[in-house]
């Protein structure tokens, strides 16, 4: 690994298992020191004894459509480490699966809340605190789903594409200090996307032309690269990291 962002500090949001402490890890790994956040304190803890410890890690327990956790969270990075040079809005619920016309709209309106508006807000504060007069780089982490139907999981694509057209404005609006881009999986083998593939994974890795799923170093990877120097020309894409499942029609 490189020391890419040795003296630099990153928000990863939901980030106590699975892509983004995936994403946490490589970005500890590069030279980043991280705060990291998701609901549960005791998982969180974990994660910062797996990143490291206190040196190079701290934990916010809370939703991450609350605003004064977004508050906190902000706050505690500035205060720790001084500035908040790099976020990944790495947070999404799906907490419905089946047809959009019998999809509960309390439901439907907490997917946008987590999913767009979130990832929104927790940009707002950061700029606000550091990345307006220093600059910065946003990684949002959308979905495949959000580029093709994917039948069951139909509404948090749609919620996925909002995300990708927030990054698209974003990165027009923030420039030229500050890039934002995105990253679109397919199925990657965590806790969240285990509906998905478990059971029956030999069946959907058939549809993936590269002949397995994601794992979430496949992610961390390129979302290091996005928020990296090497990626200085780079701001508003939306990386597809799907192994050409949607090459080969795949819709998971």
């Amino acid at each position: 690994m490189s020391r890419r962002f040795e003296g630099k500090t990153a928000i990863v949001t939901g980030a106590s298992r699975g892509i983004g402490l995936g994403i946490a890890e490589r970005l500890v790994a590069d030279g980043a020191r991280v705060v990291i956040t998701a609901r549960k304190p005791e998982a969180l803890e974990e994660a910062v004894a797996r990143l490291g410890g206190p040196d190079v890690a701290i934990a916010v327990a809370g939703k991450a459509d609350d605003l004064a956790h977004q508050d906190d969270a902000v706050a505690q990075a500035m205060d720790r480490f001084g500035s908040v040079d790099l976020l990944v809005n790495n947070t999404g619920i799906n907490p419905a699966y089946g047809p959009v016309m019998d999809l509960d709209l309390g439901l439907a309106r907490k997917v946008v809340e987590v999913n767009c508006i979130a990832a929104l807000s927790w940009t707002q504060k950061v700029y606000r605190a550091w990345m307006k007069d220093n600059g910065g780089a946003v990684v949002n982490v959308s979905s495949v789903s959000a580029i093709r139907p994917a039948p069951g999981i139909g509404f948090y694509g749609a919620s996925k594409a909002m995300l990708t057209s927030l990054t698209e404005l974003m990165a027009v609006e923030m420039a030229p200090s500050i890039r934002v881009n995105a990253v679109a999986p397919a199925v990657v083998k965590t806790k969240f996307a285990s509906a998905l593939y478990e059971g029956r994974e030999e069946q959907v890795v058939a549809g993936y032309p590269l002949g397995r799923l994601g794992v979430p170093a496949d992610v961390a990877d390129t979302v290091s690269f996005l928020l990296s120097p090497e990626a200085s020309w780079i701001t508003g894409q939306m990386v597809v990291m799907d192994g050409g499942a949607t090459l080969s029609g795949s819709s998971e």
